[in-house]
C-alpha cells in the first residue's frame, strides 16, 4: 500500500522547485491570499524552526516575533498559493529542529550567521 501511495505522489503530484534552506535560516515566504474574487500577495518573514516530512507531504515551520508575541506558521512545500521563498540569512545551528528557540528572548534569541 505504501508503495502505491509513493508511486502516485511521485508521478502525479508536481514538486515545486524552491531555494534550499534549513533550520536556523531567516527566510521570506511570499504567498497568495484570495479574498472574494480578489487576490493579493502577502509575505511572512521569520526563522525556520524545522523542516518535516518528505516528498509531497513536506512542511516547514517559520517563527517570527510580532511585537512581544511569537507567531509561528506552518507551510506545506507543495502549497499552490506559495509564490516564492527568499533566503535572507543563513543561520548556524547545531540541530535540525530548534524548538528551544521559542523560550529565548533578547540577545539570546540571535542566531549566528553562517560563514562561507
Amino acid at each position: 500500500m505504501e508503495d502505491l501511495v509513493k508511486f502516485v505522489q511521485d508521478e502525479f503530484v508536481t514538486k515545486k522547485e524552491m531555494s534550499d534552506f534549513s533550520a536556523g535560516d531567516t527566510i521570506t515566504v511570499y504567498y497568495e491570499i484570495k479574498e472574494g474574487n480578489k487576490t493579493r500577495t502577502q509575505f511572512f518573514r521569520g526563522v525556520v524552526i524545522q523542516r518535516r516530512g518528505s516528498g509531497a507531504t513536506e512542511t516547514f515551520t517559520i517563527r517570527k516575533m510580532s511585537g512581544t508575541v511569537g507567531v509561528e506558521r506552518i507551510f506545506p512545500v507543495n502549497l499552490p498559493a506559495l509564490q516564492k521563498i527568499e533566503v535572507n540569512k543563513r543561520g548556524k545551528v547545531r540541530r535540525a529542529r530548534i524548538f528551544y528557540f521559542r523560550e529565548l528572548t533578547g540577545k539570546k534569541a540571535r542566531i549566528k550567521e553562517k560563514r562561507n
